[in-house]
C-alpha cells in the first residue's frame, strides 16, 4: 500500500512537471479566468521543487534546465525510497 502510495505521488508529480514545461511552451495568458485557477495550483505545486534548483543553475543560457534536473533528482529519490521499502 505504501509503495503505490509513493510511486503514484512521484508519478503525479512528474506529469505536473511535464504539464508545466508544456504549457510554459504554449505560454495561454496566466489572469485569464478561465486557466487561472488551474494554472496557479499547477504553479503552486511544482514551483518549490524547480525554484531551488533554477538558483544552483547557471543563467544566462536562456533556456531552463531545471525541470529536467527536478525529474532526475525525483526519479533517484522515488527509486532509493522504495528501495528502502522493499
Amino acid at each position: 500500500m505504501l509503495y503505490r502510495l509513493i510511486d503514484t505521488f512521484f508519478d503525479i508529480l512528474y506529469w505536473l512537471i511535464i504539464i508545466r514545461v508544456i504549457i510554459s511552451w504554449i505560454r495561454p495568458a496566466i489572469r485569464d479566468p478561465r486557466y487561472y485557477k488551474a494554472l496557479r495550483l499547477l504553479y503552486e505545486l511544482t514551483e518549490p521543487i524547480l525554484e531551488p534548483i533554477r538558483r544552483y543553475m547557471p543563467t544566462g543560457i536562456g533556456i531552463d534546465f531545471s525541470p529536467f534536473v527536478a525529474l532526475i533528482f525525483l526519479s533517484i529519490i522515488k527509486n532509493i525510497l522504495l528501495s528502502i521499502l522493499f
